[in-house]
């Protein structure tokens, strides 16, 4: 009993109570009424309904409450009112009108009226009728009183009433409404212990809130449980599950069940066929996305504005801007009407293309088709231009925005000021700040946190910090991207101590750090080598809660991976796994990167074969420490490697080129090399220095000193001047060829553009001109080695004591 009156009060502190009134007795109604005309109208209409209600005419009475309680010249000033008077007038009737009263009230949806009555009902020691309830119920679901819903349910259930499926059926709609999934499931289980079997609306519900939530093994299992107590889904029930499937990317199982649908005899609609395209399109599969339509117009359904909609935004997503085009234009032949959100989808799609000249013409037609232009559509065209980076046709848009008498708004303008910085035209970015402040237009949180991100790539950090102050002196708190920005900027600057000043002063500010922000600080101190910086980060974001992402993960690794660190790399390798991450191919590649340069081939091999079994696919990063790392496990392995590349539909490039290049002139194949030369220079891609360095050490390992004047001439043409690494190979190759004159010619000429060989280098040359009595080359060398510093007294040894003075 103490809860059904906690809960009676709670349903009754909810109502409020500015036209409640409560008499306690006849007297006390008559004396509320000062005009003796309004008191005898309102006893004749309480005479009235207690004569219909004894003579069982119920249509008429409800006819007669209806007129009372919605009439603005009605003499109760409440439906409270109503029931007051007739209760103390007709005490007998009193249960059948409460129920008749109760319900014209929830069916004309005045829910707080109704709970008023219900209260009044319930502190009378009274109770409404089961069917009248239910109506309430209706009425509180259908104007989203969910929390009302749920505490008259229990309220009923505590009273005793067994109710009905109905009932049970608004309260899981309820909970479902609010999220309460939890709570969803325990009134279906109350329901089955009281011996009510759930029907399908209920199932209905609860897949649909499973399938919201992508829990589509539960929506499953609540299927299944479904067809085993023989109850039959509905329409409602298949769409709801196939618009899951198609969310969760799951179309075998989609179109599955459009196919049960078929054998069950279950007509499809318009929703099923744009659920299953919705899908498609998503999946980028515009081929069968064509024969769904095909289908659907087959079963005498026209695409609506809806599923045109959802065909833009396919093509848009496969980058087929002609798609589009021809799309609209059948939409057009088939007289579909192009409404307001189905034509900013169509033109959003365009302007991602680069048509946006097309959007604008088709903008026009449907203007002159009667189309109301909304801001929304201009601005899709004015970001169009922006992303183009044709400035004068955005402007040029706007000023037709305002003719059209459309006004431009904040997301109008920040198109042109994030332009505007990302072209580092910043002075012209403040002008239309300006002129945004001039048209009445506050610039908001975003147009603040582009000029910070602006500012900062710029690495004017001062006037970052002054807007983050100017934010604050007009009452706009800065936000985590308004932070983020800044930091990102600081730690690509190599300001890493200054982003981290910024990270305290947020917090400070009650900004609270996200995921992101620390991956900034994680990658910012890895790509200086602060690896110990960085699991700093690492910690500080684990311990405040912040769960570390795939990304955090991936830059420690990549960091400890470059500092040789591999075993701690491969350590947090375990650790994405056991928090439920999946390792990615950027994960991978920076492990095989790092055993590749370490020399470690075999693990270079193993983790590119792990990677497949679990099917992540390889990019060209992953082949680029590959082939360069297994070069001395021989021709045959490359070639392997290189083949699956191929089949991957990978092309190759100068990386990978130079690493084929090197590798083959490191095994002797000289012809190969040049091969593949050939090939990339077919392909467009221009060879660098490391093409030539492979180059000219196979031809100097064959002998052929004429080509490899050649290829250092065409260095030169192509602007690769030699640097030391060249020089060495040209000077040591001469050298082993016992060619001590040349090679002392690019020594020369290496010494005088600036660059020195390494000790051994010299030691070979020198060693070979005195082998050839040219003593005073030799001792040049000596001399020049000496003046830079380099210790040549190995050298000098053997010289002559007169090449000496």
């Amino acid at each position: 009993m103490a809860t059904q009156l906690r809960l009676v009060r709670k349903l009754l502190l909810h109502v409020p109570h500015r036209h409640h009134k409560n008499p306690i007795s006849f007297a006390s109604c008559l004396s509320l009424c000062t005009d003796s005309s309004t008191h005898q109208e309102r006893e004749e209409q309480v005479r009235k309904l207690r004569i219909l209600l004894q003579q069982q005419r119920t249509a008429t009475a409800e006819n007669l409450i209806k007129t009372l309680i919605l009439s603005k010249t009605s003499s109760f000033s409440s439906p409270n009112d109503l029931f007051t008077l007739f209760s103390v007038s007709s005490p007998s009737l009193k249960p059948l009108f409460t129920n008749m009263l109760l319900s014209v009230l929830s069916s004309s949806k005045m829910p707080v009226e109704a709970l008023q009555l219900y209260s009044s009902v319930r502190k009378d020691g009274g109770f409404p009728s089961l069917a009248s309830l239910n109506l309430l119920l209706d009425c509180l679901v259908t104007c989203n009183r969910f929390d009302r819903t749920l505490e008259l349910f229990e309220d009923i259930v505590d009273s005793g009433f067994q109710p009905d499926k109905f009932t049970y059926g608004k309260a899981v709609q309820a909970a479902v409404k609010i999220g309460d999934l939890k709570r969803a499931r325990e009134v279906v289980d109350l329901m089955k212990k009281k011996g009510v079997r759930p029907n399908v609306f209920i199932y209905n519900v609860l897949i649909g809130v499973l399938c919201k939530e992508k829990k589509m093994r539960d929506a499953e299992k609540l299927f299944d449980e479904m067809c085993k107590r023989n109850l039959v889904p509905t329409r409602v029930t298949y769409n709801t599950l196939i618009d899951g499937y198609c969310k969760a990317a799951e179309l075998e199982k989609a179109f599955g069940l459009r196919e049960r649908m078929k054998i069950e005899n279950v007509e499809a609609n318009l929703v099923t066929f744009n659920s299953l395209l919705s899908g498609l399109c998503k999946a980028k599969k515009m081929e069968e996305a064509k024969k769904v339509c095909q289908e659907m117009e087959a079963n005498g359904f026209v695409p609506d504005g809806f599923t045109y909609s959802i065909l833009f935004h396919g093509f848009s997503r496969t980058g087929d801007g002609e798609g589009v085009i021809a799309l609209y234009k059948e939409a057009i032949g088939k007289g579909a009407r192009i409404n307001g959100y189905t034509c900013s989808i169509l033109l959003n799609a365009l302007c991602k293309q680069g048509k946006i000249e097309k959007a604008e013409e088709i903008l026009g037609k449907e203007m002159e088709n009667g189309l109301v232009p909304s801001d929304v559509m201009f601005n899709t065209i004015v970001n169009g231009y922006c992303r183009r980076g044709d400035i004068n046709r955005a402007i040029f848009t706007i000023e037709q925005m305002e003719n059209r008498g459309v006004r431009p708004n904040c997301i109008t303008f920040n198109s042109l000021i994030d332009k505007f910085c990302e072209i580092r035209e910043i002075d012209k970015a403040e002008e239309w700040v300006k002129k945004m402040a001039e048209k009445g237009i506050s610039p908001n949180l975003e147009t603040h946190n582009t000029l910070i991100n602006g500012y900062g790539r710029m690495g004017l950090f001062d006037r970052c910090f002054q807007i983050l102050e100017e934010m604050e002196y007009h009452g706009m708190k800065p936000n985590v991207v308004s932070y983020g920005s800044l930091i990102n900027c600081l730690c690509k600057d190599g300001k890493l101590l200054e982003a981290e000043i910024v990270l305290r002063d947020m917090e400070d500010r009650g900004v609270s750090p996200n995921t992101q922000i620390y991956n900034m600080l994680i990658d910012g101190t890895c790509s200086v080598g602060r690896i110990k910086d960085a699991f700093k980060f690492f910690d500080e974001m684990v311990e405040s809660k912040i769960a570390p992402t795939l990304v955090t993960y991936n830059v420690l690794i990549n960091g400890l991976c470059k500092k040789a660190r591999i075993m701690e790399a491969e350590d947090l390798l375990n650790q994405i796994i056991s928090t439920g991450l999946s390792p990615d191919v950027i994960t991978y590649n920076s492990l095989i990167s790092g055993h590749s340069s370490a020399g470690n081939t075999q693990e270079c091999l193993e983790l590119y074969e792990n990677m497949k079994k679990l099917g992540i696919k390889p990019s060209l990063k992953t082949f680029h420490p590959l082939i360069r790392g297994c070069c001395k496990e021989g021709i045959v392995i490359i070639e392997k490697l290189f083949s699956e590349m191929l089949q991957l539909d990978l092309s190759p490039d100068l990386v990978v080129y130079n690493a084929l290049i090197h590798c083959y002139v490191e095994h002797g194949d000289l012809q190969k090399a040049l091969a593949f030369h050939c090939e990339m220079v077919e392909q467009g891609i221009h060879p660098d220095k490391m093409t030539y360095n492979s180059l000219i050490l196979g031809h100097l390992r064959e002998g052929k000193f004429s080509k490899v004047e050649d290829l250092v001439s065409d260095m030169k043409i192509k602007g690769l001047n030699p640097k030391a690494d060249t020089y060495s190979i040209l000077v040591k190759g001469y050298c082993e060829h016992n060619n001590f004159g040349e090679a002392y010619i690019w020594y020369r000429e290496m010494f005088e553009n600036g660059f020195l060989p390494s000790l051994s280098i010299c030691n070979e040359l020198t060693t070979g001109l005195k082998q050839e009595d040219r003593l005073k080359e030799a001792q040049i060398i000596s001399s020049e080695m000496s003046i830079k510093g380099m210790d040549a007294h190995i050298i000098n040894e053997d010289l002559p004591a007169v090449t000496k003075i």
